[in-house]
């Protein structure tokens, strides 16, 4: 399937003031989102709706996109279940994709998550190689030993095999973007902005609701 091109990693479009709330969204499969050629099977129970944010820590439109993608979270419909998930579009990514999934190994993904994006853009630290990870986590009050033995499990291993499976599933060509229940794309190019591809999110899951494809 045919997308708009992007940069290399980070959408071009991110928010814009709310013009697009004012009614009911009227959306164009290819025009608004992408509706996939073959279904993607979901990681949740019967009855539950996945919806996947791509994300890359270095990305600054990722970091612009954070506070208002985790309020929606907070907010999401109790059939929904959101999960992350960081891409690699070369291998030097690689280190904060296994970042991510050690965080999320460990339970320390809630407390740590946005203070990841605060070191990389307030901060200005790459966090893009183990040793740079290692000694800010270990600042974070994290165990560096019992970090570094997961951030090379084969836990990890899998997380990141599987990250970039979806990744080439969804054909992500950039960053931020969302999945919605293993059948739909949307980015902030398709949608005109990063707000409003939440918005379009939310028609595409009230159409999986009710059954509509």
């Amino acid at each position: 399937m045919k997308r708009r091109p992007f940069t290399l990693a980070c959408a071009a479009t991110l928010l814009t003031p709310t013009a697009f709330a004012q009614g009911p969204l009227k959306l164009t499969a290819g025009k608004d989102y992408v509706k996939l050629d073959r279904p993607i099977a979901t990681e949740t129970e019967a009855g539950k709706i996945e919806v996947l944010e791509f994300f890359w820590y270095s990305c600054p439109h990722c970091n612009t996109f954070e506070p208002t993608f985790a309020q929606w979270v907070k907010t999401a419909p109790k059939d929904v279940v959101v999960r992350r998930v960081p891409v690699a579009f070369r291998d030097d990514f690689a280190p904060q994709q296994r970042l991510f999934f050690t965080l999320e190994a460990m339970g320390f993904l809630e407390k740590l998550h946005s203070k990841v994006f605060q070191a990389v853009h307030g901060e200005r630290l790459p966090l893009s190689t183990e040793a740079s990870i290692l000694a800010w986590v270990e600042k974070q009050g994290v165990d560096k030993v019992k970090f570094a033995e997961t951030f090379k499990s084969f836990g990890v291993a899998s997380k990141l095999r599987r990250a970039v499976q979806l990744q080439n599933d969804f054909k992500i060509e950039g960053v931020p973007s969302l999945g919605v229940a293993g059948r739909y794309y949307v980015d902030g190019t398709l949608a005109g902005s990063m707000e409003r591809a939440l918005q379009v999110a939310e028609v595409l899951l009230a159409q999986v609701r009710q059954g509509r494809t």
